[in-house]
């Protein structure tokens, strides 16, 4: 999921992008005109337009210019980052925004930095209790700030009235606060500036708006609702989605890796038994149906859902001996057990209502089972994870496209697996 941040100063552009930064976003603040092929290993931009103190039709030229960047970029939200003291043209960057973004297009106006001593009341916004107009803003040499009541400072600059939520309404919870925004929207305001004290405040805001899914919902602030939002916006988004983590290799640092994650992420695995697997009889089919049915059952429920063979009290398989039982190699018998994980995970991919954003596979031959299981020609490889795990979608076959991550099965420190199912999710959301 990207973020596009519109700022109207390189000092707030940063301020934001480091917001966004601590929410785990890979983020860059750059100038007008940067090409957007250097913006791909990103998934917030912060874009300066240098337009604080510029006349407005070159501040309103400027927003357009970039939100048609941002949407090269593929950018699914948009925030505009306003200054805390409500200086600069906002009203008239607020209209050029929405303009460009169509009717669909709502701006949630959160002045407040509670860490900054900006907090808004009644609408009005004060500065370490003062309001906003007494303070030097209200003696800036180019555009002093004369009212405190911010709504009366957009409206003298915008087209659109400008309608408040007060702090009552965000006291009761963000399901209040959306229903109020709900019936604001309803009434033709498209402006709507919120109170707010502290930070848990900002996020319930936030939570809100992500509640209203038929607009979309521009925060304009200066920085602490851009960063709720788009955290929000992230956790929604990874609640809908799902991944899949196929794990065949045995080794004790595989062991540790999938502590690790399910420590993590609180995942329940669906294991599955080795020796059912390591044969040429009617168990092998009997514990991949088992399997199919708990995964597509878990997925309810898991938002990671992982398959394994590893279980910390199983034994190693002794191959040699079931080699013999079964007239058949170790390699064959070993080969049994990958292509039942691989044949596992492409069925629970297929048959599940849930859509399946990505696969982890952990072991070479578990990987390479999959690659043949689900008929692709191979991996088209896009990026590296950590050094000997690389990132890529599936060419052809049944699951055509579908991202992966693949690594061997004793590589990477305990953090491996995680990070690789990180990654995947950042990717799904971009």
């Amino acid at each position: 999921m990207r973020v596009g941040v519109i700022a109207d100063d390189l000092t707030g552009a940063n301020a934001t992008g480091v917001g966004l930064a601590k929410k785990g976003f890979t983020t860059a603040t750059i100038i007008r005109d940067t090409p957007i092929r250097l913006l791909d290993h990103y998934n917030a931009i912060c874009i300066d337009t240098d337009s604080r103190y510029t006349e407005k039709s070159i501040a309103s030229n400027r927003v357009k210019e970039a939100v048609e960047l941002l949407k090269q970029w593929d950018a699914k939200i948009f925030c505009k980052r306003i200054d805390s003291t409500i200086r600069g043209n906002i009203g008239i960057e607020i209209d050029s925004l929405l303009h460009e973004l169509g009717e669909s297009s709502i701006g949630i106006v959160v002045p407040s930095y509670p860490s900054s001593g900006r907090i808004t009341v009644g609408g009005y916004l004060l500065v370490e209790g003062t309001p906003v107009q007494e303070t030097d803003a209200g003696r800036d040499p180019v555009t002093p700030i004369e009212k405190s009541f911010v709504a009366s400072i957009i409206e003298n600059q915008s087209r659109h009235p400008v309608t408040n939520i007060s702090l009552d309404i965000v006291l009761s919870g963000k399901k209040e606060i959306a229903s109020s925004m709900l019936a604001k929207i309803d009434a033709g305001y498209r402006i709507i500036v919120v109170d707010a004290l502290n930070e848990e405040q900002i996020e319930a805001i936030a939570q809100a708006m992500v509640y209203i899914q038929d607009k979309m919902m521009i925060p304009v602030d200066p920085g602490p609702l851009t960063s709720a939002y788009a955290k929000a916006s992230l956790q929604k988004v990874s609640a809908e989605q799902r991944l899949l983590v196929t794990v065949g290799s045995v080794t004790s640092q595989t062991g540790l890796q999938l502590e690790y994650l399910i420590g993590k992420t609180k995942a329940n695995p669906v294991y599955v038994d080795p020796k059912k697997l390591a044969t040429y009889g009617g168990s092998w089919q009997q514990e991949v149906d088992r399997a199919i049915k708990l995964g597509l059952e878990s997925l309810t429920n898991e938002t990671i859902l992982i398959v394994t063979t590893y279980h910390p009290g199983n034994k190693l398989l002794d191959l040699k001996t079931l080699s013999k039982e079964e007239n058949k190699t170790e390699d064959a018998l070993a080969k049994r057990i990958t292509d039942g994980l691989a044949a596992i995970t492409r069925k629970i991919i297929e048959k599940t209502k849930y859509k399946i954003s990505g696969c982890f596979t952990s072991g070479g031959d578990v990987t390479a089972s999959f690659v043949s299981v689900t008929y692709s020609s191979g991996i088209e490889l896009e990026d590296e994870v950590i050094p000997l795990a690389a990132y890529g979608r599936l060419i052809g076959g049944h699951l055509d496209q579908l991202p992966i991550v693949t690594k061997g099965g004793m590589i990477g420190d305990a953090k491996a697996i995680y990070k690789s199912v990180r990654f995947l999710q950042m990717k799904s959301q971009s």
